[in-house]
């Protein structure tokens, strides 16, 4: 699709040895001798109707015989290590996405990426690893975090590592704010038994670029194909959210969650949520308010920063990722900018929220799928297994 572009390539390490024991993996996906795509999904989303609206596609219920399936994360942790796929066989997700959508596992990735880089002497690439805000991950990383909270001070966002949509989020500026979070979370007991729950801890920026007064930040779709090598398109045709109130770093709007998380989970709660415009504007609104502002030069920097940031990040995933040709996924790269329009990546999302609930997020969400599947091409895969479908072999 015309509205998928490639960012300019880069060669990543090849990756490490990939796992063995496909041997005993099961055999997936039986001949079938008629030319259509057949689909199975759990959504029924937009992905669905995206689906079901490919021409000559088929839906199917079958456990196996599909050529395509868009599955939850849940169905491939469970799965892929178990069947071997046919050739022509595509599902939606890495195997361990979790390197990088996981907000602790993306921190660690990134300064691993970053210090192995200063080892070999690439210093000038290594410097270029500060697209992310200083984070700490706890409770492991509690003491230097403190130490660090009492040389710099400053106000710090706690994230759950767990969850999405901007739950169990919060603001602290003072110590005995930490405190008192380390005793709550060591005292409440997890239903499952585990340790005390994972939480990261990022320096909060108190400079974000405002418009109107309010945060924003970008949300981007980035569709990998691969990861070694890295084969990666964006979706041009991303959005800003707006948070619904004016941004303050008063202490006493600290508390204010709707200030400062764009969330639109949250947001939507908000008292002055518009439900129309839905607070978002679109990538193009964007750019040419900021190039009214700052300069078209200043706001090609800007998109160039952004799409460095997002291979970056990838590559430094690229060795961990257990390759898989069936495997694709289309993340949702959340970015905020800062008032020197500095790109800062906050997350990146594996199974990033593809219901609509304006005409003109419906339309771009449909638009970017029907880009995805394009570029897939099963129409394609399916065509050249001809009649002897699943006969190739997978793993």
């Amino acid at each position: 699709g015309a509205s998928m572009e490639r960012p300019a390539r880069q060669q990543p390490q090849p990756p490490r040895e990939q796992r063995e024991g496909q041997q005993r993996a099961a055999r997936v996906g039986g001949a079938c001798t008629s030319g259509a795509v057949r689909f199975r999904t759990v959504h029924h989303s937009t992905v669905a109707d995206v689906l079901r609206a490919r021409h000559g596609w088929v839906e199917t219920e079958s456990e196996l015989e599909w050529d395509l399936f868009w599955a939850d994360t849940t169905w491939c942790h469970d799965n892929l290590d178990r069947v071997r796929l046919g050739e022509h066989q595509r599902v939606n997700h890495f195997r361990n996405h979790y390197e990088l959508t996981r907000k602790d596992l993306l921190v660690k990735n990134l300064k691993r990426t970053k210090k192995a880089l200063a080892k070999e002497g690439q210093h000038e690439e290594a410097s270029r690893y500060d697209f992310f805000p200083e984070t700490y991950v706890l409770p492991a990383d509690y003491n230097l975090f403190v130490e660090e909270f009492r040389r710099t001070g400053g106000v710090w966002i706690m994230k759950p590592v767990g969850k999405a949509q901007g739950k169990g989020i919060f603001l602290m500026e003072k110590l005995s704010q930490i405190s008192e979070w380390k005793q709550s979370n060591r005292l409440k007991p997890r239903p499952d038994g585990a340790a005390t729950e994972t939480y990261v801890v990022q320096r909060y920026l108190e400079t974000p670029l405002l418009i109107g007064g309010k945060k924003f930040d970008l949300r981007i779709y980035v569709l990998v194909l691969s990861f070694a090598p890295l084969r990666v398109y964006l979706y041009r045709s991303g959005f800003a959210r707006f948070s619904g109130t004016r941004f303050s770093m008063h202490t006493r709007d600290i508390a204010n969650v709707n200030m400062h998380l764009t969330n639109v989970a949250i947001q939507k709660a908000a008292p002055e949520y518009d439900r129309r415009s839905g607070m978002k504007w679109d990538m193009r609104s964007l750019r040419l308010h900021l190039q009214a502002k700052r300069g078209a030069g200043a706001v090609d920097r800007m998109h160039d920063d952004v799409q460095l940031l997002i291979v970056r990040s990838l590559l430094s995933v690229a060795n961990t990722m257990v390759q898989d040709k069936h495997c694709f996924e289309l993340y949702g790269y959340d970015i905020i900018l800062d008032d020197a329009l500095k790109p800062l990546l906050l997350e990146v999302n594996a199974s990033p929220a593809l219901s609509s609930d304006t005409d003109a997020d419906y339309a771009l969400k449909t638009g970017m799928l029907h880009d995805v599947l394009d570029i897939l091409d099963m129409d394609g895969l399916v065509r050249r297994r001809g009649g002897s479908r699943g006969g190739g072999r997978g793993g």
